[in-house]
């Protein structure tokens, strides 16, 4: 059997896709006796852009549209007019969605002119090598540019049989988008390990495939959806990806010099932390949640294999979250084997200093640590296990250790009080010399999120979001099968609150690059200097000793003032709650600590991590004119 994967726009330039890269080395393992070919449709597209639009469109363009505009349904937009067989569908939507959030269209109305010639021309590759089975991976916005493919395929060669797996087709997703859509033959709901070699074997037997779990498919006119499997796959029957193919196809690709490749591995699957507490706003795992990973010893033996093949040291692993067991095996395994790594990790936001520092010992450079908020009762509302402190104390270590981190500041939980932000927004300038989040943004609602499959969590009117309305041309009660995210009334700060949060993000945004807050400690470790660098405030030191220097480094931890009183007593000083407050106090109104409730933490660093150019913007000129508390 002939069995091409495929991966369409709109996945990032600069990896290969993980998914395309398992099938292969699943089926070469399962099928040796199959052909296994690979079409690598987000790079081709970007090829045909920059040469269609004689290079104003670039690869810059294209990754706008697949990192920034996920949430606008924009890169599916590009593709629907083919789908739909008329240039101009959905059009007039978009101008209408654009012109209520404010969204710029130029870039994707520039290319949408392109998107039939280009599906035109995948399809005269794919069926090159006369495929039996094509199989497509669809994930965010790969939806429509797949659907728009296979479309074109089964019109071209009807007997091809058309194969859509992927996070789209978790669920009633799967079957929407099999029921929807005649030309699309079979969708695989959960993992491929299991499913897809049992489905090649029906096809290649002739024989009904009603016995492949979780598998759609047509019977005559009928969509047969069967029920999915509770079973998981372990950690053992996950492959490592081949990804040579990607490689032949990047290095001979005209987009090679825009981008710096990375490696993609996986080291588990699932969430150890969503099994029991499941982040109320989150719908990523969908129905697979169990937690699995692979052992530290595998997932080191399976990057240094493809570091040495392709020679790539950029890695990004694709876990929700990183095994605690990691820490033990994987991260040792990295630091000692002399690699330059720099690699990706999403993380939970409690690790200690010590764990931080392994990660960078291990070649670590970028987490997502999940942060999402500095108010432990708005992190209370969204089950995340951590404080405030916690997350501020984490932004002073990846400080530390030279860690970029990643993160957004989430807002909009039912429950939520102006009273939960006022005290964190009049102390973010004590913030600036940590990384800012991205934005202040306020959640979707998420299909699979607690939020979404429970109503009495805040949200019980929900439609599917508007964007869908320039995406799919089909009934509201099958969007409402089809789709992930939803909208519905907003909960949680409005108004001067809201905006009020959003400016104080952007003035630190704008202020990150100049800012500083160096911690000096003397020779004998008795006295702390404090080097006050922020901007828009005066230089000074600050200098702690005695019983101060100590207090000031148990603050490191995150203490409360009680919790503190006895530490302090344990190491024989006895200080009263009053005069320990008023200390404190003090520390706090010159934005050395981090107050959350009852807990405090200290602020200074102790490096300074390399900082991008200072941004000659607007923000910036209205922190240095406002930089006190608002």
């Amino acid at each position: 059997m002939r069995v091409s994967f495929v991966s369409m726009p709109w996945q990032s330039l600069d990896m290969p896709s993980l998914q395309v890269g398992l099938l292969r080395t699943l089926v070469t393992t399962t099928r040796p006796a199959d052909t296994v070919t690979e079409y690598h449709g987000w790079l081709h597209w970007a090829e045909f852009l920059l040469d269609r639009s004689a290079g104003a469109l670039s690869p810059t363009d294209y990754m706008s549209v697949a990192n920034d505009q996920i949430f606008d349904g924009f890169g599916d937009w590009v593709f629907s007019g083919v789908l739909y067989d008329d240039s101009d569908w959905g059009t007039e939507q978009l101008i209408r969605y654009a012109g209520k959030t404010g969204t710029p269209i130029d870039t994707v109305l520039g290319m949408r002119p392109h998107a039939a010639d280009f599906i035109d021309a995948a399809a005269e590759e794919i069926l090159r090598s006369s495929p039996d089975v094509v199989g497509m991976t669809t994930t965010f916005l790969q939806n429509v540019p797949s659907l728009a493919l296979a479309k074109e395929l089964k019109r071209r060669r009807p007997g091809v049989l058309t194969v859509l797996g992927g996070s789209n087709c978790d669920g009633p997703m799967g079957h929407a988008l099999h029921r929807n859509h005649r030309f699309v033959d079979y969708v695989v709901r959960g993992e491929a390990e299991g499913a897809l070699p049992d489905l090649l074997a029906r096809i290649e037997e002739g024989a009904r495939p009603a016995d492949v779990p979780g598998l759609c498919w047509w019977d005559g006119d009928v969509s047969r959806c069967n029920e999915e499997t509770r079973r998981t796959v372990s950690p053992g029957v996950i492959p490592t990806p081949n990804y040579d193919a990607w490689q032949s196809t990047m290095d001979a690709s005209p987009v090679a010099e825009f981008v710096e490749p990375k490696i993609v591995v996986e080291g588990a699957r699932g969430c150890w932390w969503g099994e029991k507490h499941h982040c109320t706003f989150c719908g990523l795992n969908g129905s697979l949640m169990e937690f699995r990973a692979k052992s530290g010893h595998r997932l080191w033996s399976e990057i240094d294999r493809l570091v040495r093949r392709h020679q790539i040291l950029d890695v990004v692993t694709v876990d929700n979250i990183m095994s605690m067991g990691y820490f033990r095996d994987f991260l040792p395994l990295a630091a000692e084997s002399g690699w330059d790594l720099r690699i990706h990790y999403e993380v939970k936001s409690n690790l200690s200093g010590e764990q931080v520092a392994s990660l960078a010992r291990a070649g670590v450079h970028h987490v997502q640590p999940g942060i999402e908020s500095l108010n432990s009762r708005v992190l209370a509302l969204m089950d995340k296990g951590v404080s405030g402190c916690h997350n501020v104390r984490m932004l002073r270590e990846c400080e530390n250790h030279g860690l970029t981190c990643t993160w957004n500041y989430l807002y909009g939980f039912p429950g939520e009080r102006d009273a939960d932000y006022k005290p964190v927004i009049e102390q973010m300038p004590a913030l600036w010399h940590l990384q800012p989040p991205g934005g202040a943004t306020r959640i979707a609602l998420e299909r699979f999120s607690p939020h979404y499959t429970n109503p009495a969590l805040g949200f019980p009117d929900r439609r599917p979001a508007d964007m869908y309305q320039h995406v799919y041309q089909l009934p509201a009660d099958e969007l409402n099968d089809l789709v992930y995210l939803f909208d519905s009334p907003p909960a949680g700060i409005h108004g001067d609150v809201e905006n009020r949060l959003i400016d104080a993000v952007e003035r630190w945004t704008a202020a990150y690059s100049s800012s500083s807050l160096l911690l000096e400690a003397s020779a004998k470790g008795d006295e702390l200097d404090v080097h006050e660098g922020r901007h828009g405030r005066p230089r000074c030191t600050y200098r702690l000793s005695g019983w101060e220097a100590v207090a000031f480094r148990h603050l490191e931890h995150g203490r409360t003032l009680s919790g503190l009183r006895r530490r302090m007593a344990d190491g024989g000083t006895d200080l009263s709650t009053g005069a320990l407050g008023a200390w404190v106090d003090m520390l706090a109104e010159r934005g050395l600590v981090f107050r959350d409730k009852n807990t405090v933490v200290a602020l200074p660093t102790e490096a300074v991590a390399l900082r991008a150019p200072e941004r000659d913007d607007a923000p910036m000129a209205e922190a240095a004119a406002g930089q006190g508390t608002r």
